[in-house]
């Protein structure tokens, strides 16, 4: 990089969260954006591409999230990374995962200011340089399965163009942060403006779309069964046809669900 300039790609699902962060770091002279990124598969690829000093993060992101992305990083050239989070509980995965900084959304002016000058310091005194070793002792930490995604991921040629559905859920529940597995979530069902997650025995409440969270969850395993009800294919554990042309699904916690003459066209993932 030169003197002056500190090249920075930005990433995050969150078209307003992108704009917001975009429209901050312009007011920095010595900033210059070279990308934005809309999700973990986008960044790898301009990360590798356009080889940025400093990479604003956000963490939670469907498919390949902020600490794959990092991961992914192993045995190249690696940036500093800024992690960009809505939750004060992801700052210590955060530096375990060797970032330079972090910053809880909403970005506050000083918090920015501080991590700029924080990447700068670090590129001045070079220690950008030993950062792909820092990155590398995080293999060692990584599951299995982690490793065989991230290598799928990055090694598939259509990876792009493919979509990837979200292994996990992340939402605040009160003052909490609550991290669900998409295989421990029974059925989905809406209540006005929130959505009723089922999980365990436990019901949590979050505000977002049918919508939106079909679209994160993978079909192969999760089936709209009526217009305000997602099911898990894996928990139904009899499929009863009733005389209009509905069905009952009774999952393997006895719960009951009805499928609508609407997606009739389901009853085959089933059988």
């Amino acid at each position: 990089m030169s003197d002056e300039n500190i090249r920075v790609l930005i990433v995050d699902d969150e078209p307003l969260a992108l704009r917001g962060l975009k429209i901050r770091l312009q007011e920095f002279p010595e900033i210059e954006i070279i990308g934005e990124c809309a999700n973990g598969r986008e960044a790898v690829r301009d990360i590798k591409a356009k080889n940025p000093d400093l990479v604003f993060l956000d963490i939670q992101m469907p498919g390949l999230d902020g600490f794959g992305v990092v991961r992914a990083m192993i045995g190249g050239p690696a940036p500093l990374f800024v992690f960009v989070t809505a939750y004060d509980k992801y700052a210590i995965d955060a530096f375990e995962a060797n970032a330079l900084d972090y910053i809880v959304k909403p970005v506050e002016e000083e918090r920015l200011k501080d991590a700029i000058h924080r990447a700068r310091e670090a590129i001045k005194s070079k220690a950008a340089t030993s950062r792909e070793s820092q990155l590398v002792e995080l293999l060692a930490s990584l599951s299995d399965d982690d490793r065989d995604r991230i290598k799928e991921l990055i090694n598939d040629p259509d990876w792009a163009e493919k979509q990837r559905y979200a292994e996990r859920l992340s939402f605040k529940d009160g003052s909490k942060v609550v991290v669900l597995t998409a295989d421990e979530i029974e059925w989905i069902d809406a209540a006005g403006d929130y959505m009723c997650i089922h999980a365990g025995g436990k019901t949590h409440i979050i505000r977002e779309t049918m919508k939106a969270l079909q679209q994160r969850l993978d079909p192969a395993r999760f089936q709209r069964v009526h217009r305000s009800a997602i099911v898990n294919v894996k928990k139904v554990k009899e499929l009863h046809p009733h005389s209009n042309g509905e069905y009952f699904l009774i999952l393997e916690n006895g719960g009951e669900l009805k499928l609508s003459r609407s997606y009739k066209d389901v009853v085959a993932r089933f059988l």
